[in-house]
Parts: C-alpha cells; sequence; structure tokens
C-alpha cells in the first residue's frame, strides 16, 4: 500500500520520547527508536500477547507488568510481530527493568512515570495527530531556548535537552569549532542553519547530527535550530558591544601607560596597577608586536572583534591593543630565554608571529610587525610605533618584517604607488619600451636591492654572473646608470612602483 504524500509522516519510537507526551519516560533498546508507530495495544492478559501487529505500541497494564517474566515475553513477542515498542509503568518493574533483552532484541522499551490507560490515551493521540507533537517539540524548546538567554553555551544546552541522541555544535563560517560537541564536524549529513551577522553575511553556523534517521526528523531538527537563532543574534550583538567597550577601555589604558609620566604617582601607580589586572606585561624586556588588516581583505569596517578571536586562537600570547590602523601586542621576552639576548629574541619572536599570520590568513589576511625590546612602560610606547612601522611596509598578507631589519625594498613598497605609477613611467620610459618581457626592469630593481652588486643580483635572479652583467649594459646603453648617485634613488623607487604594480 502507497501512503499519501500529502499526509504526515508517522509518529516514530524516537518522536514519542522526543517529543515528550509521555512524562518521565526512559528509554532501552535504542536500536529500534526509528520503528513506526501506527496503532496502540492496551494488554491485559498473558494471551492476548499472541496477537500483535507491525507497528504497534503495546502498553502492558500494571498488573501484567508485575506478573514474573511477562515484560521479557511480551518483549519477544514484540520481536516476533514486529511491534513497534512494548510500553510499562515505571513502577511495575522498577527493581529489575529487563533493558539488557531490549537492547538484545533491537525492541524499544518504554518505562513511563504514569498509569498504563493514562500512557495508552497520550500516544495514541499522539499516534493519531503525529504534527501536534512535533509543534509540541518546536514550542518546549522556544520555551528552554527563551530561559537559556543569550549564551551561546546554554543556548546549546538547551537545544540538546530538547532534541535527545542530537550532537550540536556552533561553528565559525569556515567550519572551526565555537562550541558544542566536536564530533558533529566529522557528520557526512549534518543539518545546517546559519547565524546571520549584522551584515548579513554568515556569522556562525548552527550544526547537528542525529543518530535517528526517521524520514522527517531533519525537518524537524532545522526547525528547532532556527528557532536558535534569535538568542545567537542577540548574544552576538551583546559579545560584539563588550568587545568595543573592552576595545576602547583597553586603548586608553594602553595610551596612559605608555604616555609620559605625570606628575601624579599616584594616578601612574592606579594604572600600572589595572594594567596587571589584566595580565599586561610590565617588566622588560618586552618585544612589541603589530598586526595591519590587508586593505583588500573586504573586512567589516572594525575587524577588531575577528582578529581579537583570531590572535586567541593563534597569537602567542599578550593583550591585543587598538593602535592608530593596526593592533599591537607585547610580551616578555625573557620568559622562555631569558639570557639569549636581543637578537635571539627578535628572531623568536619574529618566527612565531609569522606562524601567527600564516594560521589567521585563511580568516583575515594580516601582516606583521616585530620591534624591541624595550625596558618596560617607559619605552614600550617607542617600541610599539616601531612595529607599527614594520607593519606598514610588510606589504604582502602574511608576511612579517622586523622594525631593526626594514630595507630600501620593504621602505618603497609602502610609498602610495597609484600617486607614482605615472611618473615612474615617465623616468623608466625608454627602459619600458625596450623590455618587452620585464627582464631589464626586475635585473635593475634587483641590481640596486643588492647595491649594484652583480654576482649578489645574480643569485637572486637565479642566473649566471655574466647574464646580469650583460642586461646591465643594454640597461647602461638607454641611459640608466645604477652607480650614478643622481639616478640611483628615482631609478629604485621607480623600478619598485612598477614591480608592484605587476
Amino acid at each position: 500500500m502507497v501512503r499519501r504524500s500529502d499526509l504526515p509522516a508517522p509518529m516514530t519510537v524516537a518522536e514519542l520520547v522526543q517529543y515528550g507526551p509521555l512524562p518521565g519516560v526512559r528509554l532501552f533498546g535504542e536500536a529500534g527508536r526509528d520503528a513506526e508507530v501506527l496503532d496502540v495495544r492496551i494488554v491485559d492478559r498473558r494471551e492476548d500477547l499472541d496477537d500483535l501487529r507491525p507497528h504497534t505500541a503495546v502498553v502492558l497494564t500494571d498488573a501484567l507488568a508485575r506478573a514474573g517474566w511477562t515484560v521479557e515475553m511480551a518483549l519477544r513477542k514484540a520481536w516476533e510481530h514486529a511491534a513497534a515498542c512494548v510500553v510499562v509503568p515505571g513502577a511495575a518493574v522498577a527493581a529489575h527493568p529487563p533493558g539488557a533483552l531490549a537492547d538484545r532484541l533491537g525492541v524499544p522499551l518504554l518505562l513511563i512515570g504514569e498509569d498504563a490507560l493514562e500512557g495508552a490515551v497520550r500516544i495514541a493521540a499522539a499516534v493519531s495527530r503525529p504534527d501536534a507533537g512535533r509543534t509540541a517539540l518546536l514550542a518546549q524548546a522556544a520555551q528552554r531556548l527563551a530561559d537559556a538567554g543569550a549564551h551561546a553555551d546554554r543556548v546549546l544546552a538547551a537545544l540538546h535537552a530538547v532534541l535527545p541522541a542530537t550532537s550540536v555544535a556552533l561553528t565559525d563560517p569556515v567550519g572551526g569549532l565555537l562550541t558544542g560537541r566536536r564530533a558533529v564536524l566529522d557528520a557526512a549529513d549534518a543539518v545546517r542553519v546559519e547565524v546571520p551577522g549584522p551584515d548579513g553575511r554568515p556569522l556562525a553556523v548552527l550544526v547537528a547530527d542525529s543518530r535517528s534517521r526517521t524520514v522527517g526528523w531533519a525537518t524537524t531538527v532545522a526547525a528547532v535550530l532556527r528557532l536558535a537563532v534569535a538568542q545567537l543574534t542577540a548574544w552576538s550583538a551583546t559579545r560584539r558591544l563588550a568587545e568595543e567597550q573592552l576595545g576602547r577601555s583597553s586603548e586608553l589604558l594602553l595610551h596612559r601607560l605608555t604616555g609620559a609620566a605625570s606628575s601624579d604617582e599616584e594616578a601612574d601607580a592606579r594604572t600600572r596597577t589595572e594594567a596587571a589586572a589584566l595580565g599586561w606585561a610590565l617588566s622588560g624586556p618586552l618585544i612589541a608586536f603589530a598586526l595591519r588588516p590587508a586593505a583588500e581583505a573586504g573586512t567589516a569596517s572594525e575587524p577588531g572583534p575577528a582578529l581579537r578571536a583570531l590572535w586567541a586562537r593563534h597569537g602567542i600570547g599578550g593583550p591585543l591593543v587598538a593602535s592608530e590602523d593596526c593592533w599591537v601586542s607585547w610580551r616578555s621576552a625573557a620568559a622562555d630565554k631569558p639570557d639569549a639576548g636581543p637578537e635571539v629574541w627578535l628572531r623568536t619572536a619574529e618566527a612565531q608571529l609569522t606562524s601567527a599570520v600564516s594560521a589567521m590568513a585563511a580568516y583575515l589576511p594580516v601582516a606583521g610587525g616585530v620591534a624591541g625590546p624595550a625596558d618596560g612602560p617607559d619605552t614600550l610606547g617607542a617600541a610599539l610605533a616601531d612595529a607599527r612601522a614594520a607593519a606598514a611596509v610588510a606589504a604582502v598578507p602574511g608576511s612579517v618584517v622586523r622594525a631593526d631589519r626594514m630595507g630600501p625594498a620593504q621602505l618603497l613598497s609602502a610609498l602610495p604607488t597609484d600617486t607614482l605609477r605615472r611618473p615612474a613611467e615617465v623616468v623608466l620610459g625608454p627602459l619600458l619600451h625596450a623590455d618587452r618581457d620585464g627582464t631589464l626592469l626586475r635585473t635593475l630593481a634587483v641590481v640596486l636591492d643588492q647595491g649594484a652588486a652583480p654576482s649578489a643580483a645574480a643569485e637572486v635572479l637565479g642566473v649566471h654572473r655574466n647574464t646580469v652583467a650583460a642586461r646591465m649594459e643594454r640597461v647602461r646603453a638607454l641611459g640608466f646608470d645604477p652607480e650614478d648617485p643622481a639616478q640611483r634613488l628615482s631609478l629604485h623607487l621607480a623600478c619598485r612602483v612598477l614591480l608592484a604594480e605587476s
């Protein structure tokens, strides 16, 4: 017989448990929880167990369930006749419920906290109107989510409470776990519901995976997850407001900490106390870091919350505070290697920051700068300024520059290429006309980078020294001499501007 498509899907044993029509229900034999329930049969005599129909919920009366081995017999008869489940008043088998047999046969055994007749009436009502049970679940979910408030962890707990046998997680838009159960991330058929941010783009994703494969259950799960979106959106707004307030207070505190010493020693002491309470490193030597989001990253106007979250996950410790067009951090240089010295501290910090910005690149491309060491708060401001300058010339997202290692190429790369492109084309006009494949331009730029040393330039270009010499002869024939002090700066700047464009 073919079921009409316009009829609601039949109630399942899992839904009887999940939708809550049976108060205080306990389930054994979960392997059969997806069985459909089409009818209800009240059994008060043992001989009636020989006449069961498939997909029937078999409800034993209290008196019959208390008789020796009756529940075990009912489970076996239900298995033989493909009945949906056996329902028993919990008080009748409180001492020794036959859960092991139910598990072995795969026949669900439901122990209910009320009289058998009352339970049978509830089951019959749910079976006759399965959509009413699903609506009741949504109402229960809405109430629990309202009680949870705008808090991500409590929202996830409420979802787990109303969706038994279902695991739920909250992830970021690219799948990183924020809270919830990690096992969900590997599920092939998980239900996903996006949580939109203020700009309409996904802020987070609710992911749910259920052991139940009942027809229509995924739709019900998605409906419950959608009820949680409003609370999670409110949670996000609350967090964003807190982040904004924290960011502004941190900026002000950093300004007071690194500013000129005031005549009010008590105020200075309060500032240091506030900084120490936040876990800020105050004793030198201190290494300064700066992060600068890439202009082409396409992020929102305020990337601070995202940066702070990424720094907490992938960073190398220390606070992250907005400072001009960058975000700065610092930490004690001597924590790991107290006797290593400035060069080792800076080299280690550069490697660690490079690793951090690489890990952050998939979410928010940034460039980094490293500077220091500073002796303490009095010189930390200068070190942070140096780190910001280094981050500004680290033009390529994912790159890190040390303030004490900024070379000519890096300084030139920080100049506004849009403004300088046309003058650069005028300066190098004859060379550009003769240089069809860009070889001469690249060679001239590298030679200038290497202080007009052909051997060093050849190593960088990966060609023979004689090849570089031949190319430079052509460049000189066009009227450009990299060894002429009057030409060197303009040539170097023009080369870098045009190479940055390409």
